[in-house]
């Protein structure tokens, strides 16, 4: 009797279990029909952005509203897959789907330490949740996630769920998997990354925005350590690769938009182009776009200009503080972190506060907690404004927010933002293939892209077109033409009367065309257009690509008064070049769809092949000797520092010096360098297209055509080398040798008689 009585509990007990594991499993029979299909994994078609390349293949660009980079798992690096584990479930490979152990760990723990601190998702059930739930903490959630882990389980192997797992959880950033994290914080592919690395990624599923290098170093090193120290503790790695991983310092990327080339400007172009052909498609759809870009050149000619516009800032002086910040109202890192939030960097020159200040030495901290001890060269820049005798709202003193950047040997300067702009480009003559391509000082700063948007004044480094078309008018680089001063009535300017001056103000009288050029002599150009007359030079300009009805037909177009482009100045200059063919400039390649399949082919216009030939081959001969001279001993004498002999090219300055052009070639690259204000304005009274824009394609040219050998031009048949003498008259004494069309040939110089001959003549004639 008394066993019966016991026998009572124990089965009202085992009911006690049963039943709820009962109801479990009815609910769990009655759920899992009823659970989503697995399509969106068996067929996994992720929103992946537009990617645009060099054409080298690395990655410049990306556009849209998720960033993602798809990996096969057998491509992931295998201490990455590790540090995964490590940090989310170290026995994936073990359980089905859902870790039972797991569970028993994290409850105990739980309840030992007092409160949820420790959850028990395996990489399965994220993966059932990212895909197919909601986040929302409720048990019915969480029974779903379960079955679908189980579902899951039983569909795909653990190779494909983990898959899936590294290309889609999200990261921070924006950055949807691994890979796109890895190039989002480290500007690096996952088979380029550190343990280090690794584990810092590692660490960021469990909480993307407390953990994030970015926004929070700090915890994002704690979490990393945990990583490194799981790790270790299963085996994946050993003490001294933990030890090494805890020391590597960590070089994050400050912004997810900072790609190899510094190339946004012409991303944008891709952009614009692309969204025009496949509209909304283009964000989402995985297109990849091969551009014409040389990653080394781009980022050879982003140096160059920043550096040459940085150099004309600094030639006209600091311009005092950027602002203030009360450093009475607190002082600490966080505090100051916060003032500098809002103002943004440009590259490397980075925001900073000052935190002492006199007359030797400036201690500032800068954006992202660096001190930058400022002394010496580094702040002559600003000496003056740290006198007393400076207005108290204009000296640099505590709490002044300037701007601090490292030199090339990582000394710590003052810098300031220009106020200048600048643009330069570089093509293929031979194809208009784009090579590099800068649209301004800085692209989030300022989007307005001064290669094919800014319509500025050309100034004189228009003259070359004008010179082009008085040869096809039976003018030769040896007429002599007057430099002297002109008096042009308003008809003839279609405004005022005009008094054209040359750059220096003085007039050197009668002069070969070629010394003209050489000189950039202004009245010798006027005159010319007045030779040739301006309705012949508005017609003639458009073989090179200009529009008439941006040059009208008055004499002030010989020096550059009407509106170019810098990329239009680009299909001129590559005219002379290539030997009088006109390509069309191009900076697509190919698109390509997520498969790889070709959407679209670039077929440029060759020059020599399919391009059409736009001026005679003697006329673009004759162009680029006499530009090559302008180089070697006119405006742009400057560039001979660069050792070479086969550089040709015109310096422009325009009226008050607004506008700055350097325009000049190799025979396998032309360069484009402009430089002025948006709003425009004097540069400067000595400031000038030698001055403030040769410095930048020199820069440029000089590095990318180092090791390249020297460059011979042929002289065309039917063109003739013949001896000048200074007025331009065919003379076999003469010290000059100057190339002619052979139907253009001089005059011979008269030579006069021998003195006795004439002696004998007069005695006959008088006897």
């Amino acid at each position: 009797m008394t066993s019966r009585w016991l026998l009572y509990p124990i089965i009202a007990g085992l009911a006690f279990i049963i039943t709820p594991l009962l109801l479990l499993v009815f609910s769990a029979m009655l759920v899992y029909p009823t659970l989503p299909s697995l399509e969106a994994l068996t067929d996994y078609r992720p929103k992946i952005p537009l990617r645009i390349y060099s054409v080298e293949g690395i990655l410049i660009g990306e556009f849209g509203e998720e960033r993602r980079a798809l990996v096969k798992i057998d491509e992931v690096p295998d201490l990455m897959k590790k540090a995964i584990l490590a940090a989310e479930d170290d026995r994936f490979y073990q359980h089905g789907g859902v870790d039972y152990m797991g569970v028993l760990r994290a409850a105990y723990y739980n309840f030992t330490s007092g409160g949820v601190k420790q959850g028990a998702s395996t990489i399965t059930m994220q993966v059932a949740r990212n895909f197919f739930l909601t986040k929302e903490k409720k048990l019915s959630r969480k029974f779903n996630e379960v079955l679908l882990a189980i579902k899951i389980e039983h569909n795909l192997s653990k190779d494909e769920i983990l898959q899936l797992y590294i290309n889609h959880i999200y990261l921070g950033q924006r950055a949807y998997g691994f890979a796109a994290a890895a190039q989002g914080y480290f500007g690096k592919s996952l088979n380029q990354l550190s343990v280090a690395e690794f584990a810092m990624l590692a660490g960021l599923p469990k909480a993307p925005s407390i953990y994030n290098p970015v926004v929070n170093p700090k915890r994002a090193k704690l979490r990393q350590t945990y990583v490194l120290r799981r790790m270790h503790e299963l085996g994946f790695i050993d003490i001294q690769q933990q030890d090494t991983a805890l020391h590597q310092p960590l070089m994050v990327k400050r912004s997810y938009q900072e790609f190899s080339g510094k190339a946004e400007y012409l991303a944008e172009m891709v952009r614009q182009e692309v969204f025009k052909r496949y509209q909304d498609d283009t964000y989402t759809q995985g297109i990849k776009v091969y551009t014409t870009i040389r990653q080394r050149d781009q980022a050879i000619a982003y140096e160059a200009l920043r550096k040459g516009v940085l150099d004309y800032d600094r030639r006209h002086g600091y311009r005092g503080p950027e602002g203030y910040i009360d450093l009475n109202k607190g002082d600490s890192e966080e505090y100051m972190e916060e003032a500098l939030q809002d103002i943004a960097d440009s590259d490397d020159m980075i925001p900073a506060v000052v935190l002492e200040a006199n007359s030797k030495v400036i201690r500032a901290y800068s954006k992202g907690g660096a001190i930058a001890n400022i002394s010496g060269e580094g702040l002559k820049f600003a000496q003056s404004y740290m006198s007393t005798k400076t207005a108290l709202n204009r000296r640099l003193r505590t709490g002044s927010l300037i701007y601090v950047q490292k030199d090339e040997k990582n000394v710590w300067k003052i810098v300031q933002l220009p106020k200048v702009e600048a643009a330069f480009v570089s093509a293929n003559p031979q194809n208009g293939a784009i090579y590099a391509l800068v649209g301004g000082f800085d692209f989030n700063r300022n989007q307005f892209n001064h290669v094919t948007q800014a319509w500025r004044q050309p100034g004189s480094s228009f003259k070359p077109f004008i010179y082009s078309a008085a040869l096809e008018k039976g003018l030769t680089p040896a007429t002599v033409i007057d430099d002297a001063p002109l008096m042009i009535d308003a008809v003839e300017t279609g405004g005022a009367a005009w008094e054209p001056k040359n750059y220096d103000g003085l007039f050197d009288g009668p002069m070969r065309m070629r010394q003209a050029l050489i000189k950039s002599k202004n009245m010798v150009s006027i005159r010319i257009l007045q030779t040739i007359t301006p309705q012949y030079a508005q017609d003639y300009i458009t073989k090179f690509g200009f529009d008439a009805a941006k040059h009208l037909p008055y004499l002030t177009m010989a020096l550059g008064a009407g509106s170019v482009t810098p990329m239009q100045i680009l299909t001129g200059y590559s005219v002379f070049a290539n030997g009088g063919f006109r390509i069309t400039p191009y900076f697509i390649q190919r698109i390509e769809d997520s498969n790889g399949n070709v959407l679209h082919q670039a077929a440029p216009v060759v020059a020599g092949e399919t391009a059409p030939q736009v001026i005679d081959v003697r006329n673009a001969y004759t162009m680029v000797n006499m530009m090559q001279d302008v180089v070697q001993h006119g405006t742009a004498f400057r560039a001979m520092q660069l050792g070479r002999h086969d550089l040709a090219g015109k310096t422009g300055t325009t009226n008050e010096s607004r506008d700055a052009w350097f325009s000049g070639f190799h025979p396998t690259v032309v360069g484009i360098t402009w430089v002025g204000f948006d709003n425009p304005r004097s540069l400067g009274e000595r400031e000038t297209g030698g001055g403030a824009a040769l410095p930048i394609w020199m820069d440029y040219m000089g590095k990318i055509l180092k090791g390249v050998p020297e460059a011979t031009y042929t002289m065309p048949e039917n063109m003739v080398a013949a001896r000048i003498n200074n007025d331009g008259k065919r003379d076999e004494a003469g010290d000059l040798v100057e190339y002619f069309y052979q139907e253009n040939l001089p005059p011979e110089q008269a030579v006069p008689p021998p003195e006795e001959t004439l002696i004998e003549s007069i005695i006959n004639h008088m006897f």
